[in-house]
């Protein structure tokens, strides 16, 4: 059997290389695992403020601006505007609307005076899925939103986190 041994240095080689693939395979499959826990631990330095908490900032956010409203069971602070000259939204409705964005200190951060259309289901904040439906075609609501049904702790763009969010919205139309 003298004609195997020029191979047998290929053959030590080739088991030799599989061992190190192994070896690598089993380093790069548990890798993650180890170090996979990390991502999985919450984040509990951002809590969402519960409405309670901010009842008393919106409360004097409405004196102050002269709204006269009432508060959802939600925890959102409305009053609605204007003749109804349609129906409400639902849930399922598409709407075209007008708007503008207010912090409580009378900083725009956002509004439309072009009309936009969307649905209501299509990723809007809570509040504004809660306090459409209050109103009718051709009504404006005002809204005091908490921040819990606004963005909460995350916060979006130049809105902070845990931010109390005001809007004044005109119903257009109901699709």
């Amino acid at each position: 059997m003298q004609h195997n041994r020029p191979f047998r240095g290929l053959i030590i080689k080739f088991r030799h290389k599989k061992q190190v693939m192994k070896r690598t395979i089993l380093i790069l499959s548990v890798f993650p695992l180890l170090f996979s826990g990390t991502s999985c631990i919450k984040d509990t330095s951002c809590r969402n403020k519960t409405i309670e908490s901010e009842q008393g900032q919106i409360s004097s956010y409405a004196s102050t601006t002269g709204m006269t409203g009432t508060t959802h069971s939600s925890g959102l602070y409305y009053q609605v505007l204007g003749s109804s000259i349609g129906v409400a939204p639902t849930n399922i409705s598409r709407v075209s609307v007008t708007y503008t964005g207010k912090f409580l200190d009378g900083t725009v951060f956002d509004s439309s005076t072009t009309p936009i259309t969307f649905g209501l289901g299509d990723g809007i904040i809570e509040g504004w899925r809660i306090g459409l439906p209050l109103i009718q075609k051709g009504q404006t609501i005002r809204m005091v939103i908490p921040s819990s049904l606004a963005y909460g702790c995350a916060g979006r763009g130049s809105i902070s986190s845990n931010t109390i969010l005001f809007f004044e919205v005109q119903l257009l139309d109901v699709l």
